[in-house]
């Protein structure tokens, strides 16, 4: 197959959705599929894998996102040459897929990897408000999916939001996979004192964004709270983000400076040994989808703390692989933090569970349930194909590129 990823962002731009996308293109082209990549901006950007298409873009303030609304020569001949192509973002991308692929009998399929409706709260007002406002998204998103052949939800939570405004029977749940073997192999894990903490101290940890969509300052309350019942604990917050200042101001401000280590960005492949060294994970977000960083602290076997939610809540069981707060209570998260904490032998039974769990979102087994999907629409497309509108549509790029 000819497979075609539409991506609004990609590296360096890091994110999950970015993450994703690099891992199924691997996992992809090891079955032997031809997995290309079409996104926008960082045309100089060396890329350290093939098929990397990049049209030029206006950058969308520091957000990580270009803007066009077309894509280059280049790119449109390629993209007319795939059997499928798969959106993971609905805006810029999405659009084209319209444009490009939907008049050619193109089988589009859509992953909602975000809760867009959450978080243009927090980023549409300063980046787009007139593009992308609310009543946008309740008009555009709709549409956009209708379009669409296939959309998938990441997990079931979100399939209930997806179908509540979409509707219709072109959903399904695939979840994004996760190379699990690094995390789920015997590492040596960062020592204590590289990371500032004393070896007798619990640690908790965050790894991704520092975004303001991502809860932080919540999470940072809490484990002032913490601090004030145990003197043996320690916060870790690995990745980076716009938000990484403004934190270690609020950590000053908390006075908690003293327990709580920022690492900015680190090597993926590094990852494993970070997350060995803690005890448990720890997030108060609300707008994840499919949070990878979760399933990988995981298949570590680390318990997780969150807040109920779609997302979190299809991957954590409450009281076996972690603990789930109802709402974003600060008392209620504090009090099951400090549980966590306290209860050893709990906390240990839960990563144990939560080990043999993240065994359902194996790269290989959510990849082998995406290509199921993709030759089922491309056998349905290659009817469609041969209808009079299609055949001229062919005829004509044949002519015109």
């Amino acid at each position: 197959m000819r497979i075609g990823m539409l991506a609004d962002t990609y590296k360096p731009h890091i994110s999950g959705v970015t993450n994703y996308i690099s891992l199924n293109k691997r996992f992809l082209e090891k079955d032997g599929h031809e997995v290309y990549v079409f996104t926008f901006g960082d045309v100089d950007y060396p890329d350290d894998e093939p098929n990397i298409i990049r049209t030029p873009g206006l950058p969308l303030i520091d957000s990580g996102v270009y803007f066009s609304l077309r894509y280059n020569a280049k790119a449109q001949r390629l993209l007319r040459s795939m059997d499928i192509v798969h959106v993971h973002h609905p805006f810029f991308s999405g659009f084209l897929s319209i444009r490009y692929c939907q008049p050619r009998g193109i089988p589009v399929i859509f992953t909602n990897h975000t809760r867009y409706d959450l978080y243009a709260q927090f980023y549409l007002p300063e980046v787009i408000p007139d593009i992308l406002g609310e009543a946008f998204l309740k008009t555009y998103l709709p549409m956009f999916c209708r379009t669409c052949d296939l959309i998938i939800a990441p997990s079931y939570g979100i399939l209930e939001i997806l179908r509540s405004y979409v509707g219709g029977s072109n959903l399904v749940v695939i979840p994004n996979g996760v190379d699990l073997k690094p995390f789920q192999a015997p590492v040596e894990a960062i020592p204590k004192s590289e990371l500032g903490f004393q070896d007798s101290e619990i640690i908790l940890t965050y790894m991704g964004r520092l975004g303001p969509e991502k809860s932080l300052p919540f999470l940072l309350q809490a484990f002032k709270g913490l601090t004030q019942v145990y003197d043996n604990v320690g916060l870790l917050i690995i990745g980076d983000g716009p938000e990484r200042e403004n934190l270690a101001v609020h950590v000053r401000n908390l006075g908690i400076e003293e327990r709580v280590r920022f690492t900015g960005l680190i090597p993926y492949s590094e990852m494993p040994r970070y997350l060995a060294a803690a005890h448990a994970f720890v997030t108060a977000s609300v707008t994840e989808v499919h949070p990878l960083s979760v399933i990988e602290a995981m298949a570590t076997g680390l318990p997780i703390l969150g807040i109920a939610s779609p997302g979190v809540s299809d991957m954590v069981e409450d009281g076996t692989t972690g603990l789930i707060a109802d709402g974003q209570d600060l008392l209620l998260y504090t009090a099951l933090m400090v549980r966590l904490v306290a209860e050893t032998d709990l906390r240990q039974r839960m990563g144990e569970e939560a080990r043999k769990a993240a065994s359902a979102y194996s790269i290989e087994r959510t990849s082998q349930l995406l290509q199921e999907k993709y030759e089922e629409l491309i056998e349905t497309s290659s009817r469609r194909k041969r209808g009079i509108r299609q055949r001229f549509t062919r005829a004509m790029d044949k002519v015109l590129l």
